[in-house]
């Protein structure tokens, strides 16, 4: 495709991964985000190897591995010490692991990477605290129209617009939305020095029955003070509840009794490092589901596009490959119908296959249906002793799964971006 003014509305994981690639391919980017500056906030957050490919891809790899810690698997222990859910990368290749980071850690690698001299960063245009209102079609382009955070107006015409601005967008075209409404049950996270009770590769979860549910994850370091190893921890609990509880100081103490009673080994841990209630902060999630990801010169990736309950771990994954497919759609496309042709081949099996499955598990691990805690406490512990099944739940959590019987290639997603954009290349030549 021919030189195209693409303008980028959020910076976030996939707008950020998505201006790489497009400026890259000599694409002029303007990424519009509503915040005045990038702030380190966030939890912890795992990059599954799908999310590690697209790493690669963009080459910020090695800087990711220095910032983050090494996870090899998922471990999910009952109230009773019996191991639910034992789940290793090494069932999908011998060397593959995920990557458990700080999402500030996450922000400060690509934003770097953006920055980089040798990265066609001049092609790359920023208007922070600027919020778009409305985006309305102007012949052959389509106009974005805002505010500022000082009060001014912003008004700008773009060849494309591409939607990435998290999972409470309201410039999603209505017409596309299938649901959108909020999860009933979230969390309450925080982060703290690293776990060293527990093994420190590996994510914990904690169960007991579907309405109690707690998990550790290895977080790396933040790039101001690496010396220091992070564990993130996050609750569950309903909705309604977490701004209750994150204001009674007295709840640190019950919830602790309540973990020293069912896992004491992390409740040894916790005590240590948990000192003060204001360390926790709410999570709340969303469910969207949109009939299509893009069409003409509008698209939307990421959260925006099909946020979901955080149970397989996916959000950032989702987005890192969301970036990579529109980049190889608008790469080898030569006109923009063909590209949402492209992009839905590529990502459209994969989103459902995920929002369907999340949505399906969620309640096994977040409700009060004592039913459905029983019959997953059953159906698991049967199910992670058949060696094939085993298997399929691990390219599962990988986030390389396609559909229930095809695979996403981590070789294909991984390949440098030099090398695709001259694959892309000779496609598009063909093409014309």
């Amino acid at each position: 495709m021919k030189k195209q003014h693409i303008a980028i509305i959020g910076a976030g994981t996939a707008g950020l991964a998505l201006a790489r690639i497009l400026a890259h391919q000599q694409h002029e980017i303007t990424i519009i985000e509503k915040a005045s500056e990038m702030e380190n906030v966030g939890a912890g957050i795992l990059l599954q190897p799908a999310g590690l490919a697209v790493f690669e891809h963009l080459g910020v790899l090695d800087e990711a591995l220095k910032l983050g810690c090494r996870v090899n698997g998922l471990e999910g222990q009952l109230a009773n010490g019996h191991l639910l859910v034992n789940s290793h990368y090494r069932e999908v290749a011998p060397h593959c692991f995920g990557l458990g980071m700080h999402r500030a850690s996450l922000c400060h690698v690509l934003m770097q990477n953006l920055q980089h001299p040798s990265n066609n960063r001049e092609m790359i245009h920023w208007h922070m605290g600027t919020e778009i209102s409305e985006i309305v079609p102007s012949g052959q382009r389509m106009q974005l129209i805002g505010q500022t955070s000082n009060q001014h107006a912003f008004q700008q015409t773009f060849d494309a617009v591409i939607i990435a601005n998290g999972a409470r967008s309201q410039l999603r075209p209505k017409q596309w939305v299938k649901l959108d409404k909020p999860y009933p049950w979230g969390a309450a996270w925080c982060i703290v020095p690293a776990c060293t009770t527990l093994d420190g590769n590996i994510l914990h979860q904690f169960y007991d029955g579907a309405s109690t549910m707690m998990g550790i994850l290895p977080t790396g370091a933040v790039p101001q003070q690496t010396d220091q190893p992070l564990s993130s921890v996050f609750w569950s609990m309903p909705t309604p509840h977490i701004s209750s509880w994150l204001k009674d100081n007295s709840n640190r103490d019950i919830w602790l009794k309540s973990v020293e009673q069912r896992w004491p080994v992390a409740a040894e841990w916790l005590a240590q490092v948990v000192v003060s209630h204001q360390q926790w902060l709410p999570a709340h999630y969303r469910d969207v589901v949109l009939s299509r990801y893009g069409e003409g010169r509008i698209g939307i990736i990421g959260d925006a596009a099909h946020a979901m309950s955080p149970q397989l771990g996916q959000g950032v994954n989702m987005a890192l490959l969301d970036a990579w497919a529109l980049g190889k759609a608008i790469g080898q496309a030569s006109e923009w119908d063909k590209v949402w042709d492209n992009y839905h081949q590529q990502r459209l099996s994969s989103i459902r296959f995920y929002q369907w499955l999340s949505r399906t598990l969620t309640p096994f691990y977040q409700s009060h249906r004592r039913d459905l805690g029983w019959l997953r406490d059953a159906g698991f512990s049967w199910m992670y002793r058949i060696p094939w099944l085993r298997k399929q739940m691990a390219h599962i959590i990988a986030g390389i799964t396609r559909n229930p019987l095809h695979d996403m290639s981590l070789q294909e997603i991984s390949r440098p971006l030099i090398e695709q954009q001259s694959i892309d290349s000779n496609i598009t030549s063909v093409q014309v």
